[in-house]
């Protein structure tokens, strides 16, 4: 394996494995649409132990938290070391025509993927409009 000494990028590797040392929890890519009768957001959280993500619900605030951890060894002598660890955050705050209960999650392939259906009232739907005529009809 031949590797090439550039030292722009060595410094690049420097201060973001500095700034990747720092408590502060990283935010995770996502992806939300509406498909028909539901929300779906993905998030990308590749590497993250299944076991450590934690979604919670506070009212309409949804929080999703995950730990990746780094893999260590024994006696190893690393050659690059790009790929960060840590913990991941993100925050959402979901409207009032979502039902809160039915929300779901899966976890595959380092995607999380939580569906947040659309609330029966907030689907949409035929008003009917009577005319003053069948409104006097059924009064008399």
């Amino acid at each position: 394996m031949t590797m090439t000494l550039d030292p722009i990028s060595q410094l690049d590797r420097l201060v973001a494995s500095v700034l990747d040392s720092a408590p502060a929890p990283r935010t995770m890519p996502v992806d939300l649409y509406r498909d028909g009768d539901r929300y779906v957001l993905h998030a990308d959280i590749p590497g993250a132990d299944p076991g450590s993500i934690d979604i919670d619900l506070d009212g309409s605030q949804l929080s999703i938290r995950a730990q990746r951890t780094a893999g260590n060894g024994e006696g190893l002598r690393w050659i690059a070391r790009e790929r960060g660890s840590g913990s991941y955050f993100r925050q959402f705050t979901l409207g009032e025509g979502v039902d809160l209960d039915r929300i779901s999650a899966t976890y595959d392939s380092g995607v999380l993927s939580v569906v947040i259906p659309v609330s029966e009232r907030a689907k949409p739907r035929k008003i009917t409009v009577e005319s003053a005529d069948q409104r006097e009809a059924i009064d008399a």
